[in-house]
């Protein structure tokens, strides 16, 4: 006898009179996901369905999908539930987090997925959830306010409102009951409880408190004097130089960041002042951080961060954002040092990219988790990653199994939880001289056996991977492609990014404007300041790596939407929502650089950069309107701002034009010009390649440094300028490295 839609979708527990999800609209969306659709929780009925169904069910956010089987009753973020908590004069716990975040899942599996935490949960308050990647506004609004309160952030982020919306109380994770470190999940909401309903002025009191403390927070005015670039610059490196671990490299204790030193920057002070401690510090981080378990060395890729100092055992999720932003860091490393280790490491996560989280249509998934099912299919972190030595060897032969072993540290005592974690555990000389190899011997062992445990790895339940696409991380994914494609004279790199720039341009721009994810087939909402400034440095990116001006055309439109929607026009700089956004209780204007750089620092090198390709003297004053409203910010923390000093130095050095123009149709014919530029390390530099005909005037419309150049019959012409005057032109590639090496620092 077939259920009927009341049995099939019963009342949550504690909601009785309270209103109800569309069941229909339930049934239709059960239907539609059909029979592989397998519901994320522990309460099963006999068929195999979930015992509780909620109003996430109706969601397209990955995240949101996690939690649609809890006995919770959650909303997402929107009036109905503000309006509900009006109606029914209660509190709201707001619970924000991300598909890949292990200790969100932990609470899930802890205290959402409890029925007696939901009951009363349901009965008392009006629970949200949200996913932070989807709204990084409310996020950022939310986290601030955590902060204000005198609490560290992180993930799971839970805060309890006002229904106007104004936070009173927060903080992370919480256990389900009171422990000896905490108090309990249970526990805490009942107290918030008695204290909405008995000191309800008191409540009121804090959430008007801390809304303007958060509102302090995430706005800044204008200074009268001009940020000292230099004294920045330097007062930066003085602080990472007191912090650097000259043992492991990056920054001295744990847990440890990639992004917590900025080796862009070192690169940047190098080559400007020829400092051998910057680029000592540089190369050392480069090589721990390859040779560590925070790399994935069979597949490619970095993981999140390193728990310990010596990058070994990582917090095993996967991020788009932090592989695309070290493509690009290895790739300057490459050409700053001619390692070619360096090199192979961009390869190596672009590669990672293109099988792992590359879309049909081009784009790229946003994260894969932590953890996935052992042997034993329960879910565990890092377990996917993890091998023991007998597992090698089944998938190896005995042979090429003794190299990997050795090479990578893999043992049956292991590293991590019984099992062992690849890390390179000796050098390619230490490794031939123990097993009487050549390097060449062991190298070859390496890379054959490599493409085979990870096929073999491939047989094992796959982590979870978060399939939402995003614009903001796709743009730097752009970038990573473009730039690799250009250094690495990599075609195949650059086809990916055109095809990634296309999916941006067509599938996630609707009337010229961004949306910020695109998720089960669609565009979804208003894109944020992030979207639009990475988009429009992917584009700018891959306009100098294939001289095609549709891509700079499309940069300059997009710049022109970030100039009208989201420009301070009072105090200047950008704030992180435009016009169209919903108006929440703080309109942040973000600045800080974190593991993924701030929208105002990508748009300052942007609007530079537009500025010596366009000669628009409008896009220089805009940057430096948003260089002096951060500047009280950028002052008091310079360490804050690793992506703005990189525009601050691209500002203070004179500006450098480039232009290589071949013969009508034969690009190649610039390929031993351009292969002295990707040798040279020359960051603060724009660059046009062109051929002569259509493709050189539709980029001399954009591109007025263009005009009247010209290829020297069938042979390609190098043209550079600096601070605004011309060298001669150089046929010879000689003659052209010979220029850029005299370039002023």
């Amino acid at each position: 006898m077939e259920r009927s839609l009341d049995d099939l979708y019963p009342v949550l527990p504690g909601c009785e009179g309270l209103p109800v999800p569309p069941r229909s609209e339930l049934e239709r969306l059960r239907r539609q996901r059909g029979d592989g659709y397998r519901p994320r929780t522990r309460h099963l009925t006999p068929d195999g369905f979930a015992t509780y169904t909620n109003r996430l069910f109706l969601e397209s956010s990955p995240y949101l999908l996690q939690h649609a089987h809890n006995p919770v009753n959650w909303f997402p973020w929107g009036d109905e539930a503000f309006g509900l908590a009006r109606e029914l004069d209660r509190p709201v716990l707001v619970s924000i987090g991300y598909a890949t975040c292990h200790w969100c899942h932990v609470m899930e599996e802890e205290s959402f997925e409890n029925e007696e935490i939901a009951c009363f949960l349901n009965g008392n308050y009006i629970a949200v959830k949200v996913d932070r990647e989807e709204r990084p506004d409310l996020d950022s609004v939310y986290m601030t306010a955590v902060h204000a309160m005198g609490t560290q952030g992180g993930w799971p982020l839970n805060v309890f409102l006002t229904p106007q919306r104004a936070p009173f109380y927060g903080g992370t994770y919480f256990p389900p009951d009171d422990r000896s470190y905490g108090i309990g999940f249970l526990s805490l909401l009942k107290r918030i409880k008695e204290a909405y309903t008995g000191n309800r002025e008191q409540v009121e009191r804090a959430g008007g408190q801390v809304t303007e403390a958060v509102r302090s927070l995430l706005t800044s005015s204008r200074q009268d004097e001009p940020l000292p670039h230099k004294v920045s610059l330097e007062l930066a490196l003085r602080a990472y130089r007191d912090r650097f671990d000259n043992l492991n490299g990056g920054i001295l204790g744990a847990p440890k960041f990639p992004s917590s030193l900025p080796l862009r920057l070192l690169l940047r002070h190098y080559r400007a002042t020829g400092d051998k401690e910057s680029i000592s510090m540089a190369d050392l981080t480069f090589r721990r951080m390859a040779a560590g378990g925070i790399y994935d060395q069979v597949a490619g890729g970095f993981h999140r961060y390193a728990t310990d100092e010596q990058w070994m055992i990582p917090h095993f999720e996967k991020m788009l954002y932090d592989n695309a932003l070290l493509a690009v860091t290895y790739l300057e490393g490459y050409q700053s040092t001619g390692n070619p280790e360096q090199a192979q490491v961009t390869r190596e996560i672009l590669n990672y990219l293109t099988r792992d989280l590359m879309s049909p249509e081009g784009a790229f998934y946003a994260a894969t988790d932590a953890d996935s099912l052992n042997d034993r299919g329960e879910r565990e972190e890092g377990w996917f990653f993890t091998w023991t030595p007998d597992e090698v060897v089944a998938a190896l032969g005995r042979d090429r199994a003794e190299v990997v072993l050795a090479f990578y540290g893999i043992t049956a005592q292991g590293n991590f939880e019984g099992r062992s974690l690849p890390h390179r555990a000796l050098s390619l000389t230490e490794a031939a001289h123990r097993l009487m190899l050549t390097e060449d011997g062991v190298r070859a062992v390496l890379q054959t056996s490599r493409e085979d445990l990870y096929r073999a790895r491939s047989l094992r339940p796959q982590p979870l991977r978060d399939e939402k696409i995003l614009a903001s991380w796709n743009g730097l994914a752009l970038s990573a492609f473009a730039r690799a494609g250009l250094v690495l004279d990599d075609a195949g790199a650059l086809d990916r990014a055109r095809l990634t720039a296309s999916f941006l341009l067509e599938r996630m721009t609707v009337a010229g404007r961004l949306a910020h994810s695109f998720q089960e087939g669609a565009a979804k909402g208003e894109g944020f300041l992030d979207d639009y400034a990475f988009v429009i440095a992917g584009l700018i990116d891959l306009f100098e790596a294939t001289g095609e001006a549709r891509w700079l055309k499309q940069a300059l439109k997009l710049t022109h939407v970030v100039r009208e929607e989201f420009e301070d026009r009072e105090a200047g700089g950008y704030f992180m929502t435009g016009a169209r956004h919903e108006e929440l209780i703080a309109r942040e204007k973000p600045g800080y650089d974190g593991v993924v750089p701030s929208g105002n620092s990508v748009m300052v090198m942007n609007l530079l950069r537009l500025n010596l390709l366009t000669e628009d003297a409008g896009c220089l004053e805009q940057a430096e309107r948003v260089v002096d409203a951060l500047a009280g910010r950028i002052a008091a923390n310079p360490t804050a701002f690793p992506e703005l000093l990189l525009a601050l130095d691209f500002l203070a050095a004179p500006p450098k034009q480039i232009a290589i123009v071949a013969p009508r149709g034969n690009r190649q014919a610039a390929k031993e010009l351009l292969d002295k530029l990707r040798g040279d390390f020359l960051p603060n530099r724009v660059l046009a390649v062109v051929c002569e005909g259509e493709e050189l005037d539709r980029a001399a419309e954009l591109v007025p440094f263009l005009s009247g150049r010209k290829a020297d019959g069938d042979r390609a012409v190098a043209y550079l300028c600096e601070d605004r005057c011309c060298r001669l032109p150089a046929v010879d590639p000689e003659e052209f490295s010979r220029q850029l090496k005299s370039a002023p620092k």
